[in-house]
């Protein structure tokens, strides 16, 4: 065991914790006063004055925590600890982080139309292409290994515009979205320790203890100490939660000794958004539907139409997030790639099914009493 590097990423932790507890009660004292608010309609959960801000706080304190750590590493062992690969996805991944901060903080001041936003988020996926973070091995996923770099390289943009999208679409309750990328970092976080891939584990230390303080703002706050991550919180996390599973899933011998499947186990953490994305746009194709037009489809509106506050619905979705990585985790030492992702949709596909017979019950007993 490493001690020195445990010290580092509890440090990169607590820095990350302190700087974002420090910040965010200035954000919501900023945004009361300017009155930044987020709007209310039929598709909002949340009444009264909540500040949409609270992501403002991520980038500088991960940037700041993980900066920090490597440069104070660097001062003592008295050598650079990034070789050049890595400098180059760090500086990538930093680009990206900074430009999609950007984009949050205007769209959720002024709005920004989807076109620009879809725009910005390949951009990001073809930098992260470039830094050499994109799939060139789907690890014998239905029968495929090697893929070439023309398949490779548009599906990792794909897969980057597709999963900044499905944690911004996943905000929907107090918790969710935080709950959920607790969920995914602390999972990454462990597997990162185990390969001794220290970059990625700062970030991934950095990232979580960003999002505890703001969980406990998100969920527990009351007046104005409440507040939202916006899409400043949502893009910054999910592109954070993309550059690690597309990192596992990048062939290294010694990785796919210690953990096999990988490109199926790095994007379990996230099953939860990327499904339920899935499953809404289906919905919306086959009731006619516009794709890009909010309705009540998701995941945290069906568990809310069972009768479930939002706190305990935000609960039991994290709570099948969390079973989900840790059986998945178990499980790839018994079931190939196809497999275990063949068994996480039917799993997942049977409990919508359970669900949506549950919620017709409801109504029905609902509909007699009336």
């Amino acid at each position: 065991m490493n001690y020195l590097r445990i010290i580092e990423i509890l440090f990169t932790f607590v820095m990350g914790f302190l700087l974002c507890a420090l910040v965010l009660p200035k954000i919501s004292l900023v945004s009361f006063k300017r009155r930044l608010f987020d709007t209310t309609g039929d598709r909002k959960t949340h009444v009264g004055r909540v500040p949409r801000l609270g992501g403002v706080a991520f980038f500088p304190a991960i940037f700041v925590s993980s900066a920090l750590t490597i440069v104070c590493h660097n001062l003592y062992m008295g050598h650079d600890m990034l070789d050049l690969s890595l400098t180059n996805r760090l500086l990538a991944t930093g680009i990206c982080l900074f430009t999609l901060y950007l984009l949050g903080i205007m769209d959720d001041l002024i709005g920004v139309n989807s076109r620009h936003k879809f725009t910005v988020q390949t951009f990001c996926g073809v930098v992260m292409v470039l830094s050499g973070l994109y799939f060139s091995d789907l690890h014998g996923l239905f029968g495929i290994h090697a893929i070439p770099f023309w398949i490779g390289a548009p599906l990792t943009v794909l897969a980057v515009v597709y999963m900044l999208n499905a944690i911004n679409l996943i905000d929907g309750i107090d918790g969710l979205a935080s709950g959920l990328g607790l969920i995914a970092l602390l999972a990454f976080g462990y597997m990162f320790i185990r390969l001794e891939w220290w970059m990625y584990a700062f970030l991934a230390a950095g990232a979580l203890g960003v999002l505890l303080p703001f969980f406990y703002y998100n969920v527990f706050g009351r007046s104005r100490r409440k507040l939202f991550m916006g899409d400043t919180g949502s893009l910054t996390i999910g592109l954070l939660l993309a550059v690690m599973a597309i990192r596992l899933s990048i062939p290294d011998l010694s990785k796919d000794t210690l953990f096999p499947s990988t490109i199926v186990i790095a994007f379990s953490f996230l099953m939860v958004p990327l499904l339920d994305v899935a499953r809404v746009i289906l919905y919306r194709v086959r009731c006619r539907k516009k794709l890009f037009v909010g309705d009540r489809s998701h995941i945290h509106h069906r568990f809310m139409d069972l009768g479930l506050s939002q706190h305990a619905a935000m609960a039991c979705i994290v709570a099948i997030a969390f079973v989900f990585a840790l059986v998945n985790l178990w499980l790839i030492h018994f079931l190939n790639a196809t497999q275990l992702l063949l068994l996480d949709v039917a799993l997942w596909t049977a409990m919508h099914c359970y669900i949506g017979a549950l919620i017709r019950r409801r109504c029905g007993a609902e509909a007699a009493m009336d």
